[in-house]
Formats: C-alpha cells, structure tokens, sequence
C-alpha cells in the first residue's frame, strides 16, 4: 500500500556517503503474472518500460548492517550494466555507483511498518574520490 506517489529524490539525498554494488543485476519478476514454471518480467506501471534489480549496500558508517543492504529497481528498456571500478578500485569486489533518475515511493510493508521502494532511471561509476561533484570524475589538483 503506497501512502503516495514517487517523489524525486537526490543521489546524495538517499545515499550521502555513497553506495556500492554487491551483487549481480537481475530481472525484477511480475509475482502476479509468474508462475513456479513461468517467469514473467515486471514492467513499470508509469512507463511500461521493464524494471531490473540492482543490490546495494548503503556507505553510511551510522546505518545498523541489517538495514545496509538495499535494492534498486532500474526502469529500462535494457538490462543496465554494471560501470567499470575507477581506475583505483581495480580489483575489489564492490562497484561505487551513483543512480540517476532516483525517486523514492513510501509504503507500508506486511509487518505494518513503513518502507520505501527506490527507482531509477539509470547508474554510473561513482566519481573518484576525492573528486569533486559535477566534474566528471576528475581530481581536484588543489
């Protein structure tokens, strides 16, 4: 049950220390179109476009582990890729990433508590850090 519509939101609103990849991108499944056989890919009921889930575990040092973890639906018409570490992260199993498009939507979940479901439009590679925002990725030579 949704208390009200996507309401656009910041990346840094959401995420303000930042997020990592930790998992495969995957096909968000339509529950009541799919079967235990059948699998049928959700759509966006806005778009129409189909949806793909992408888990992230969120930076904030503040946030209890078992809340950490979280997953974005992507709307697109195409499975999103997954960006290329920066050229310092080569190596590490985690992919710094920054969503576009980032809306967030409140419900209440069964267990009558509140939640909140995030879509995007899209994701990047995370600038390197250090680097300062809106600068594509590069470094500040201060």
């Amino acid at each position: 049950m949704a208390l009200q519509g996507a309401i656009p939101v910041s990346h840094e609103m959401v995420f303000p220390h930042g997020c990592y990849v930790v998992g495969e991108i995957s096909p968000v499944l339509d529950f009541d179109a799919s079967t235990k056989d059948r699998h049928v890919a959700a759509r966006d009921k806005v778009s129409g476009e189909l949806m793909w889930a992408v888990p992230v575990m969120d930076a904030d040092p503040s946030l209890k582990a078992s809340v950490k973890a979280v997953a974005v639906k992507i709307v697109s018409g195409v499975e999103p890729k997954i960006p290329a570490p920066p050229a310092g992260m080569a190596g590490l199993p985690f992919v710094p990433v920054v969503f576009d498009g980032l809306t967030v939507t409140p419900y209440v979940n069964g267990q009558g508590r509140m939640a909140y479901s995030f879509k995007a439009t899209g994701l990047h590679a995370a600038p390197e850090q250090g680097a300062k925002p809106g600068r594509g990725g590069v470094k500040d030579t201060v």
